[in-house]
């Protein structure tokens, strides 16, 4: 007997729990209008995008910009590039740097960890362009990293001109690239993550606060950074996790310091009170097979990541999974090869759409079973 084909035309749909309509659920109000510039509320697993204010104008991202410098830094420890123990130069570049400062002194070395509390809870200037300066040699460099590491996440409205947010019209973002990149940093470098909550640091015999108001009011508020100059206003990146819940929320262009911490703090209070989020897929879980020609076996299917989704609360049994396959694959197949998609949707909405993966990689199979499925191609 020939196997079984599932190609596109043959959806694997898994009803996750007994469905209930959608009006169960507690009703949900409109996301609240808050006063800025712009904003928005993303939960951080499933990256849903709950509530958006002007989220995807262009603006200035003042010190939010060091969101994306931290990003490269961390990549950087990740790649062996930089130690946290390693002292780097301090340059007369650096120490001139204008605005926020954590007081490093030109032709010092400093070591990297310190630097990175320093950009972080101080927002300095002078720790971001020396640790620039370590791993590229030069701050231009270092925002051309910036930019092709802003491009992997998919960060289409952003583009960056400098490290430290001073103003240059090549400098430009949106809320809604800011949540996704504090997203990516919790979610790629949780053991670094620490620091965005660190409520003071001293370098040089001077202590500075940080200046996110909301690590004080909110104990489920755990970072992220905050950003001010004359011409973007005062923003604020904030994360916060209740109950296993995690969200980010940006405003950007309010008119002080309260109210950044107002706004972040309404849109938070929306997003924990009227949606949920769950888990439903572990990364490397099968979550289906699919035949592929000449091999000799059916492949398991599994997700590279964990899949989450988010849903008005009451209304997360009502989710559906699709798992869509591609027709007419053929061995061999490496493990890190899409082999279809899995589609999360709740009615007509989609919460999610991920591609999934062979759980190894899949051999040729044997010379007849090639020979059998070379016919089978030329009629399929």
């Amino acid at each position: 007997m020939p196997r079984p084909l599932l190609t596109a035309s043959r959806l694997l749909c898994l009803l996750l729990a007994g469905a209930v309509p959608a009006h169960a659920g507690t009703p949900l109000p409109p996301p609240p209008a808050v006063a800025a510039k712009s904003a928005v509320l993303i939960d951080a697993f499933s990256g849903r995008i709950l509530a958006g204010q002007n989220d995807t104008d262009r603006v200035e991202p003042a010190s939010l910009t060091k969101l994306m410098t931290s990003y490269v830094v961390f990549h950087a420890l990740k790649d062996g590039k930089l130690r946290l123990d390693q002292e780097v130069p301090i340059s007369e570049h650096a120490w001139k740097a204008e605005g926020s400062r954590t007081f490093v002194d030109v032709n010092t070395r400093v070591r990297v960890d310190l630097l990175i509390q320093g950009m972080i809870v101080q927002s300095g200037n002078d720790a971001t362009i020396a640790l620039a300066e370590a791993i590229a040699g030069s701050e231009q460099t270092f925002a051309v990293l910036m930019n092709q590491y802003s491009q992997r996440l998919g960060l289409n409205g952003s583009h960056w001109a400098n490290t430290d947010g001073l103003p240059d019209p090549q400098h430009y973002t949106t809320a809604r690239d800011i949540a996704l990149l504090g997203a990516a940093l919790i979610r790629e470098f949780p053991q670094y993550y620490k620091w965005f909550s660190q409520r003071s640091f001293s370098y040089n015999n001077i202590t500075q606060q940080n200046r996110n108001g909301l690590l004080e009011r909110d104990p489920t508020v755990d970072g992220i950074k905050t950003g001010h100059t004359e011409a973007a206003g005062y923003c604020l990146a904030t994360s916060a996790l209740r109950d296993g819940m995690r969200l980010v929320s940006v405003v950007m262009g309010t008119a002080s310091p309260k109210a950044r911490e107002d706004a972040s703090a309404t849109l938070l209070g929306y997003g924990f009170n009227f949606f949920e989020t769950r888990r439903l897929y572990a990364a490397q879980q099968q979550v289906g097979q699919v035949h592929v020609y000449k091999a000799n076996d059916l492949a398991a299917v599994v997700l590279h990541n964990d899949l989450a989704a988010t849903a008005p609360r009451g209304e997360l049994a009502g989710v559906k999974a699709q798992l869509v396959l591609n027709p007419r694959l053929i061995a061999p197949l490496a493990a890190t090869t899409p082999v279809g998609r899995l589609r999360l949707t709740l009615g007509d909405t989609l919460l999610g759409d991920v591609p999934v993966y062979p759980a190894t990689a899949v051999p040729p199979g044997s010379l007849w079973r090639r020979f059998v499925d070379t016919i089978r191609l030329w009629f399929a």
